[in-house]
């Protein structure tokens, strides 16, 4: 019968080489020569098995203390002996070799899997909804409840699962483990297989009578209303958080976030440009020509505008500090007034008359049955003069 390597060799580690040293190189080795990289490689399998053999052995303390003494013979044999292999093929020793550890730690490193684990708490989805406000209340804030469809705690059982009153019980199929273990043998070694079980979902424990209201889910849904604060000089496509107003977490986790999305409607007199609030107010031709006060709209109402003589069409008046308010800073943006002069369509003879003496009195006649007031029309009304 041919003679075993010395274990140490074969692991490639010193005698005096730590437990963690003995896990490395194990681990490096059977990545090395795992017979399913090594497909080609005939000696790969027999390579495995004695690289196994030598960790079985070396990561057992009572098993490695017999070795570093009497060398491979303390092994031989169907006996063993105290912390030995038995006949069984089982591992003996306090501490020693994990079938359902090391095992599949290396079934891992070629398959990507993971352990199972029993699952704990878990944080509630976030949501998020489309809220309209009017102009008014987007320039200065306002109060407003919403409707809000989400997952809550149960409020029968509190989250639990179970009908008040009634145990929470150790989940049967896994024993409490949250993980579902199953084993195989392959000329390879053994592998195990673990899963979350399908019974508790992960948790380990089970209602021994589900909850009437949830069925056992421990969260229902329901529609909540919730009061908002809309914060001053939001605008169209801001967003407001509101912490903890998602739906609630899983297994005790904290609930999500609520994130509204802002929209504008649009305002039948004033549009918006950053902080500042642009109106556009029609006045006569006589009103820009010989000047005027008018009162001109704004948020906070009538606000008294001098008109200059000879205001032109498009001339812009800015009312400092009367615009949007900044949103979280200081100040406030201004109100822009664009003068646009309209020009009657239709004229009375004596307006037409006086027109034209306007004209005379100006220098100016009327260019054929093109009168004064239709070049005065088309000057204000942005029309091109004609050649």
């Amino acid at each position: 019968m041919a003679s075993k390597r010395d274990y140490y060799e074969v692991l490639g580690v010193s005698r005096d080489a730590s437990p963690e040293e003995i896990k490395r190189a194990y681990r490096k080795l059977a990545r090395q020569y795992h017979p399913d990289v090594n497909k080609d490689d005939p000696q790969a399998e027999e390579k495995f098995k004695e690289i196994n053999e030598a960790y079985r052995v070396l990561s057992d303390p009572q098993a490695r203390a017999k070795y570093d003494q009497f060398g491979p013979a303390a092994f031989d044999g169907a006996g063993g002996g105290a912390g030995g292999f038995g006949s069984s093929g089982g591992f003996g020793g306090a501490g020693g070799f994990d079938p359902f550890g090391d095992i599949f730690d290396i079934f891992d490193m070629f398959t990507g899997g993971g352990r199972a684990r029993a699952r704990g708490p878990a944080r509630g989805r976030d949501l998020e909804m489309e809220i309209e406000v009017d102009f008014e209340e987007a320039a200065f804030g306002a109060e407003k409840t919403i409707e809000v469809p989400r997952v809550e705690v149960c409020p029968r059982c509190r989250g639990n699962r179970a009908e008040p009153g009634t145990p929470i019980q150790t989940c049967p199929e896994c024993g409490g483990r949250g993980e579902i273990r199953r084993a195989r043998t392959t000329a390879f070694g053994q592998f195990v297989n673990v899963t979350v079980c399908p019974r508790c979902g992960g948790e380990g424990k089970i209602a021994a009578a589900p909850c009437s209201e949830c069925r056992g889910a421990g969260r229902v849904r329901r529609r909540r209303r919730i009061h908002v604060r809309i914060p001053a000089g939001i605008d169209t496509g801001n967003r407001i958080r509101l912490s903890g107003e998602g739906e609630a977490g899983e297994r005790g986790g904290q609930p999500g976030d609520l994130y509204l999305r802002v929209r504008v409607r649009p305002h039948s007199v004033f549009t918006r440009d950053g902080e500042d609030v642009i109106c556009e107010i029609p006045i006569s031709f006589a009103q820009a020509a010989l000047g005027d006060e008018i009162d001109v709209p704004t948020l906070e109402g009538s606000h008294r505008l001098s008109i200059p003589e000879g205001t032109q069409p498009g001339a812009e008046f800015r009312l400092r500090g009367m615009g949007i308010p900044r949103v979280g800073g200081y100040g406030r943006g201004d109100q822009v007034v664009r003068i646009r002069v309209e020009v009657p369509r239709r004229l009375s003879p004596r307006q037409k008359e006086l027109l034209r003496e306007f004209a005379r009195a100006s220098g100016e006649e009327p260019a054929g049955n093109r009168t004064f007031f239709e070049r005065v029309r088309d000057t204000f009304g942005g029309g091109r003069h004609a050649p």
